[in-house]
């Protein structure tokens, strides 16, 4: 049940493990009956596409590249030609 009062119903397997804690269909989190809130666990830092992209590439590469693509784009030829 969730705090707006929303009841749901579940169909889960025998041998599932029923998770105490889910998200409802108003978008609260929602708490099996009779059962206790589960302890927070630890919670990682949220990783953006920049974050993982700075991972794999100084900004010194990426401005060359970018001047690279530009230029093709510039020239009207579509890829990279191999020499």
């Amino acid at each position: 049940m969730c705090p707006t009062g929303h009841v749901t119903t579940l169909p889960f397997s025998v041998e599932a493990d029923v998770p105490a804690l889910w998200e409802c269909r108003c978008g609260l989190e929602a708490l099996l009956r009779d059962a206790d809130r589960p302890e927070a666990g630890p919670v990682k830092p949220v990783r953006t596409h920049w974050d993982m992209l700075m991972e794999r590439r100084t900004e010194a590469e990426l401005e060359e590249l970018l001047a690279e693509r530009l230029a093709l784009l510039r020239s009207g030829r579509r890829h990279k030609r191999s020499a």
